[in-house]
């Protein structure tokens, strides 16, 4: 059913319609899907279309490019037709749209048709089509919108599977999230695969030994396999994973960037004497990794680990044009946190 805007002061924000969760997407006259995050745009829009097939079987779908679009067809797809079927319009491209359909849908806002469900698809790339997500948002049309921001952070990434698995009412272990997530760290596509297959294959509760089963290999070159092993203090491990990582593609980067997250969330969290929730609702973290902060931190006192933070600051520098050899930057990070020393020492 179609979802009225609510109603809230200009002053206190310039979106007024309902942002809606693109795991529980609904249908509205106008449904605004906004943001980089591809497969959760991808989901939302699916979602859409099952939602409106389940109340009418024949629903009338038309895909329409807004960069490519002839002038009319807005107005052409959405009209009642003879049968009066709902209809299903999904517009892509918005963000680079022309500015015959920026016209248009601007004009359709003011009088959007009964039985239509137009979907825009805004990545967000660029500011093209502004003038039509502003009306939009402001309420015009009697829309909602669907916000699907980039997924970047390990705790994002945490939540994203977490709610594959909540979603499908299946259990995961703690420990076999967290494997799963560093594994597909770089590519979240792949995760939401991952976990489906996971959700789909596997009977029973999904264990660590589970996930080691079927994604083993490339749980071993994650950049937070690397990190873990170092912090753990197994020095030959850490080099074995860290060229295992980098054979495998793995840029230095990224990995120096994994190991100096860890490195400050342990920082953070040494010495404090607060509950898991209490720091970690604090510090903008998760529980799991507050726990997993003072699991690391055995062994370590605050000058090793300040000389290990320090060494990840020029390492950082070095694998980003500071030093020819980025590799070797790597390896002498690894050193110096797996044996708790400077190099050299």
């Amino acid at each position: 059913m179609a979802t009225s805007a609510r109603r809230t002061p200009a002053s206190r924000a310039r979106t007024t319609i309902p942002q809606v969760s693109w795991r529980a997407p609904q249908p509205a006259p106008i449904v605004l899907v906004s943001g980089p995050e591809e497969i959760c745009a991808e989901r939302a829009i699916a979602g859409i279309r099952e939602y409106l097939r389940a109340e009418d079987p024949s629903l009338e779908v038309t895909d329409l490019r807004a960069d490519d679009y002839e002038v009319g067809t807005l107005l052409a797809v959405t009209s009642p037709s003879l049968f009066g079927e709902p209809r299903l319009v999904r517009v892509t491209g918005v963000e680079k749209c022309s500015d015959a359909f920026l016209a248009e849908a601007v004009s359709y806002l003011a009088v959007p048709q009964d039985g239509a469900t137009v979907v825009l698809r805004h990545t967000g790339a660029s500011v093209r089509g502004k003038k039509l997500l502003d009306a939009v948002r402001a309420g015009q049309g009697g829309g909602i919108e669907i916000a699907c921001p980039a997924v970047k952070r390990d705790s994002d990434r945490f939540d994203f599977a977490a709610g594959e698995f909540s979603a499908a009412r299946k259990r995961i272990a703690p420990g076999a999230l967290r494997t799963l997530v560093s594994a597909f760290a770089d590519d979240l596509t792949e995760l939401a695969a991952a976990c489906q297959q996971l959700i789909s294959d596997v009977p029973g509760d999904v264990t660590e030994a589970v996930v080691e089963r079927y994604y083993g290999g490339r749980v071993e070159t994650s950049a937070f396999a690397v990190a873990d092993t170092a912090i753990a203090g197994r020095y030959g491990d850490a080099l074995v994973s860290l060229r295992h990582a980098l054979a495998s593609g793995a840029d230095p980067v990224p990995l120096v960037a994994a190991i100096a997250s860890k490195l400050r969330t342990m920082a953070r969290v040494a010495g404090n004497r607060e509950s898991s929730s209490a720091l970690a609702a604090r510090l903008g973290l998760k529980d799991w990794q507050v726990d997993r902060a003072r699991r690391d931190l055995s062994g370590w006192s605050d000058a090793s680990l300040g000389i290990a933070i320090q060494a990840a600051a020029r390492a950082d520098a070095e694998v980003k044009g500071g030093s020819r050899d980025s590799i070797f930057a790597l390896e002498r990070l690894i050193t110096v946190i797996a044996t708790k020393a400077p190099y050299g020492s």
